[in-house]
């Protein structure tokens, strides 16, 4: 698999990266096993950045993450979210330091900080940030849930290697804000739900399809009333893919990647079959017509229904 630098001075990742959002049961039951063999399967594909949340089954996920990594420690870009918060539960600091117990680890490669709605000014989380990379309990600095602006006024503060936040076909916002400022500043951008929680690999699209406690159901751009403007733009997605004779979810990657090389998507899956169809989506190269049908086929603001955040 190639690799791409995340940012100009982030580490050397794998172009395609692993979400483990699957694997804390949002979008069906689990088994432990089967997970800690998918993972081994993730860096048996080549892919090396592993991007996780804290809030994941309640920070069952990382415990995971680190047994499964644990004997390829060195060869791992462990990536971890939590949120930041004024006042009530941990800092920031403590945060971090539970993270790292429960990947059995002493530093994480990436850690990303989010902006719950009593955060503190990022400027104040930017210092956070780095005192925790001074204190080696963080190698990268990144943030999530903010604006181009917020992203500026932080990395004035302390360096931000990274931004984490929603970036597919299907939602294209960032190109409006956020990824402009972060490539003016150097910033690489970590994009979470590829293929917008599975929709745009085909699946997700009626409610008999998703398990009762699959949390798409909360999400508006799944509702029924909004599934059939949605659906309609899938299929202009389904028709370029067979003209190309490849999968949907394998298009809407290939696209991403295309982005640029400060650009590297994380999606996630508890199926080693949709892994590697997702790894598969490296070695597709599109055509700028390529690229410019798809646009025109989801443009901005494109989802019927907004997306919940997180």
């Amino acid at each position: 698999m190639d690799s791409r630098r995340l940012g100009d001075t982030g580490p050397i990742t794998s172009c395609l990266g692993f979400g483990c959002l699957a694997l804390s049961g949002v979008y069906g039951e689990v088994d432990r096993v089967e997970s800690l063999a998918l993972l081994h399967n993730v860096l048996d594909t080549g892919v090396t950045l592993l991007d996780m949340s804290d809030d994941h089954a309640d920070g069952e996920v990382e415990r995971l993450v680190g047994e499964a990594v644990r004997p390829w420690r060195d060869d791992v870009i462990l990536s971890t979210r939590t949120h930041h918060r004024r006042s009530g539960g941990m800092s920031l600091r403590q945060a971090c330091e539970a993270s790292l117990k429960r990947l059995g680890v002493d530093h994480v490669d990436l850690y990303i900080v989010g902006r719950a709605r009593d955060a503190a000014p990022v400027e104040e989380m930017a210092g956070r940030l780095g005192e925790l990379v001074t204190a080696g309990k963080v190698r990268h600095a990144g943030l999530s849930d903010v604006t181009g602006d917020e992203l500026r006024r932080a990395h004035a503060v302390h360096p931000i290697t990274a931004l984490g936040m929603e970036y597919s076909l299907w939602h294209r916002d960032a190109e409006l804000d956020q990824l402009p400022v972060a490539r003016e500043l150097g910033i690489g951008l970590v994009a979470g739900r590829p293929l917008g929680r599975g929709f745009l690999a085909g699946r997700g699209g009626s409610a008999r399809e998703l398990d009762p406690g699959d949390a798409r159901r909360a999400d508006p751009r799944f509702d029924p009333a909004n599934l059939p403007g949605n659906i309609a733009r899938l299929r202009k997605l389904e028709a370029e893919a067979a003209t190309m004779d490849v999968s949907t979810g394998r298009l809407a990657l290939a696209w991403l990647l295309a982005r640029g090389p400060d650009v590297v998507p994380v999606p996630s899956t508890r199926d080693p079959v949709h892994l590697e169809m997702n790894a598969g989506s490296v070695r597709l190269l599109l055509t700028d017509a390529t690229c410019r049908r798809l646009e025109a086929a989801f443009p901005y603001g494109a989802a019927t229904g907004a997306p919940l955040p997180g």
